[in-house]
């Protein structure tokens, strides 16, 4: 039995009834001139437009390639685009609902079509995530030896849910997410298009763009959001598709949230505000409002990373570690999991013991070196390696702290403007109340009032 892709019966059934498929297969491209985003694929000769045929053939054929990205990307697109564009025939397994004998079956099936008839075959296979080992050891040898050209979509990290050996045989391409910019051609394409709506309704600026946010990257889930609206706004008689309509269309409000504009800055600052108050219930409704205005996560992380220093400070010194955590898995999952990890953050920050001693030690410091508090650097203190260093007394009677009981050495560090100032001054809250007890006791020494004991 054939797994085409497109088999003739879908064919004719479409045809007939082009208005019965979903828009985002109607808009679906049928060149790769057409896709939408994925540049850095699609270059002239590329893998993919080898697959297709452009580049002539020659001794080096088309390689297979693994195609790793999020969620409507174009995965299915792209093999979909080389099923229309090339000569070969093509198959399409789903890992989910395929097996070992499915793909013994297309192999097969592709040796007999190169020897009676010379026409190669390639597989497109949906979800490799989803085979076992054994399943993806068996497309070994047919990739080995070119019995099949394979196109392999995954939405996981191939370098863990793909054997060694397939990965070695293929070309493995990465998918970005997709710009505003991207989506934005897309809808307008597809509001004007007559494989798509044709022009039967408009779409606003302010409704476009609670399609963009609401997509989250995603051509597929902006195409089904907007096929919604539309379908809303014609029930209802409307020539365009009002924010209004579209909201009760796709069940989701508009987040009244301009990234350039007031509520940009009002609703982070909430955000941090409601965290160093500790309402971590509080904190999270703000972070929600962000995310689901399409805020760039990578903003929320740094606002996070302030706050970790600026409002809790020594009172809890995990809390800076895992708001730099967080920046880098957002930086590398991105939306819409990180959404989740920046919630993990909030929540640990708004519950962290709270203080700002660090923020008020550093701006007291830099305030005195603005002032002129400065000074010449303390002699014993001053680079004594290089030659003629100690002739001008440099580093004499420096005590090394680690060769003394208790690690600290009373002698003066700070510059004589300075001498004696105190600008850290620890809170009794979390940690900071340990740090504060370590840190008198430090200064009593450092000025010679106790002495240092071993071991303490």
């Amino acid at each position: 039995m054939e797994f085409d892709l497109f088999t003739a019966a879908a064919e004719e059934r479409a045809e007939k009834d082009v208005a019965a498929r979903p828009l985002a297969v109607r808009m679906r491209p049928r060149t790769l001139d057409e896709v939408v985003g994925q540049r850095h694929l699609l270059r002239p000769g590329s893998p993919l437009r080898r697959l297709v045929g452009e580049g002539g053939g020659g001794p080096a054929g088309p390689s297979s390639v693994i195609l790793w990205g999020p969620p409507g990307t174009g995965k299915t697109t792209l093999a979909y685009v080389v099923s229309q564009a090339t000569d070969k025939r093509f198959v399409e397994l789903s890992a989910i609902t395929a097996g070992v004998k499915e793909v013994r079956a297309v192999i097969d099936g592709a040796r007999r079509s190169s020897g009676a008839y010379g026409k190669d075959t390639v597989l497109f296979l949906d979800e490799i995530h989803r085979f076992s080992k054994a399943q993806q050891d068996s497309l070994l040898p047919a990739v080995e030896n070119r019995w099949v050209t394979l196109i392999a979509a995954t939405t996981e990290n191939p370098h863990f849910s793909v054997i060694s050996p397939l990965l070695s045989r293929s070309l493995l391409l990465t998918l970005e997410p997709l710009t505003e910019d991207d989506l934005r051609g897309l809808l307008r394409r597809a509001v004007a298009d007559e494989r798509g709506l044709g022009g039967a309704v408009s779409l606003p600026e302010d409704a476009e763009g609670h399609l963009l946010r609401i997509a989250g990257g995603d051509a597929r889930r902006a195409l089904t959001a907007l096929e919604a609206g539309a379908g809303a706004a014609l029930a209802k008689g409307e020539a365009e598709i009002g924010l209004a309509t579209l909201e009760e269309a796709v069940d989701r409000a508009a987040v009244r949230y301009d990234r350039d504009g007031d509520q940009h800055y009002d609703v982070a600052s909430a955000l941090i505000k409601s965290i160093r108050g500790s309402d971590v219930d509080a904190a999270l409704h703000y972070l929600a409002r962000m995310i689901e205005a399409g805020e760039d996560p990578r903003f929320i992380a740094r606002r996070l990373m302030i706050s970790a220093s600026e409002d809790i400070g020594m009172a809890d010194p995990t809390a800076l570690p895992t708001a730099v955590a967080a920046a880098q898995a957002v930086a590398l999952i991105g939306f819409p999991e990180a959404a989740i990890t920046l919630g993990h953050a909030t929540i640990a920050l708004a519950l962290a013991p709270k203080s700002n001693a660090a923020v008020v030690a550093i701006g007291e410091a830099r305030a005195d070196v603005r002032a002129g508090l400065a000074g010449p650097v303390p002699a014993h203190l001053r680079d004594s390696h290089y030659q003629g260093a100690k002739r001008l007394g440099h580093g004499a009677g420096y005590q090394y702290p680690h060769d003394l009981p208790g690690g600290v050495a009373a002698q003066q560090y700070a510059p004589d403007a300075v001498h004696g100032k105190r600008y850290y001054r620890p809170t009794r809250h979390g940690a900071e109340a340990r740090y504060g007890e370590i840190l008198e006791r430090v200064r009593r020494r450092l000025a010679g009032d106790e002495e240092p004991r071993e071991g303490s």
